[in-house]
């Protein structure tokens, strides 16, 4: 809304200008969702703990996380507000991928707060029962996955591009739909497990954001795809503004969900945040750079899946506990030092995805 405002001013004063530049936005995009999220979380604390919207830790998990029980949750909201307010703010509305995303985050946001209503204010232990929860999800994903497909102005429709490769495109067919789906779910889903220590996934989220957001402003620039062998995306470097938006509700909210945590995001932000990388990553054709770039939620989610499936063929445990953090946890690390380290995994590789520019 300010974007077309201010930049069409630009006849009457030149400087007006500078809108017209996505990375001058993105800035602005950047500063006012963290200035959102930083300076309003204070007040939705506060009034979360007044309604008793609290997390409840579960006995079955680790005994060191039972002080965490009553801190505030559903904190996620305050991040999807400030990152579509910021958004409608800087970024071009008549985008088609913006409105896609916003769908995106805004969609697996509210599948999110369902659960957590459930589990918090009607005091349902369970929340949204599972096959509800992950049927809302693949529907969602589905009806993105058929605005890409059915869209004829996209020349490489259906088409997985492989990283290190020039221009090496596998095509699909109709199995695209369901490949994206995967990758939309699954990235949504693999967020939430991630998210069970203090700081853990908001900050591993903020490392993907400014990952993407390179990888889209390059997707969108003519030149700089050209010169790196990347599939060129008319449209997608106002990606940019959007991943800059979740950068900066990622970096205000971090300040409050850092070790020890004032507040939690909840399914809301988890599956939310989750649903919109996997939505970028489908958009951009980087589906393979998006494991890359999530290695850690990648592996959050498999260490779930191997230990459920030991537990069930053989009866015993591969891990101490699952997700891995938690192993880590009960191997004596603090869990200050686990998330720091799980940072700096994150940070290696998504500098590794961007490698993937380069050498093709």
């Amino acid at each position: 809304m300010l974007y077309k405002l201010f930049y069409s001013m630009h006849d009457i004063y030149s400087p007006f200008n500078v809108f017209r530049y996505i990375t001058f936005r993105t800035t602005l995009a950047v500063i006012t969702a963290m200035l959102i999220t930083f300076i309003l979380a204070p007040w939705i604390i506060e009034k979360l703990r007044r309604l008793s919207v609290t997390q409840h830790v579960r006995d079955d998990g680790p005994k060191t996380h039972l002080y965490k029980t009553g801190t505030p949750t559903m904190g996620g909201i305050l991040i999807i507000l400030s990152v579509v307010i910021s958004v409608l703010m800087w970024g071009d509305l008549t985008n088609k991928y913006i409105q896609i995303m916003i769908l995106a985050i805004g969609g697996f946001g509210f599948i999110g707060l369902t659960d957590d209503y459930l589990k918090t204010i009607k005091k349902s232990s369970k929340g949204l029962k599972g096959w509800y929860k992950f049927g809302a999800q693949i529907l969602l994903a589905l009806a993105i996955g058929l605005l890409f497909y059915s869209d004829p102005s996209d020349v490489y429709i259906a088409k997985l591009s492989i990283p290190f490769f020039k221009k090496w495109l596998i095509d699909m067919g109709w199995f695209y739909i369901p490949f994206s789906m995967l990758v939309i779910v699954g990235a949504s889903n693999a967020v939430n497990l991630t998210d069970g220590i203090d700081g853990l996934a908001i900050g591993l989220v903020g490392i993907a954001c400014l990952a993407n957001g390179a990888l889209v402003y390059i997707s969108g620039h003519a030149g700089f795809s050209r010169y790196l062998h990347v599939l060129f995306l008319p449209g997608t470097g106002e990606l940019t503004v959007f991943c800059g938006a979740m950068f900066g509700a990622a970096l205000g909210f971090l300040w409050y969900n850092s070790y020890p945590a004032e507040i939690f995001m909840g399914d809301v932000g988890s599956l939310g945040l989750g649903g919109a990388l996997g939505t970028v990553a489908v958009i951009t054709k980087q589906e393979i750079v998006l494991a890359v770039v999530g290695g850690i939620f990648v592996m959050e989610t498999f260490s779930v899946i191997i230990q459920v499936a030991s537990f069930k063929l053989t009866g015993k445990r591969v891990f101490i506990m699952a997700p891995i953090h938690h192993h880590f946890e009960g191997k004596g690390w603090p869990e200050p030092k686990v998330i720091v380290r799980f940072w700096i995994i994150g940070i290696i590789l998504a500098l590794l995805s961007l490698t993937t520019l380069k050498v093709r």
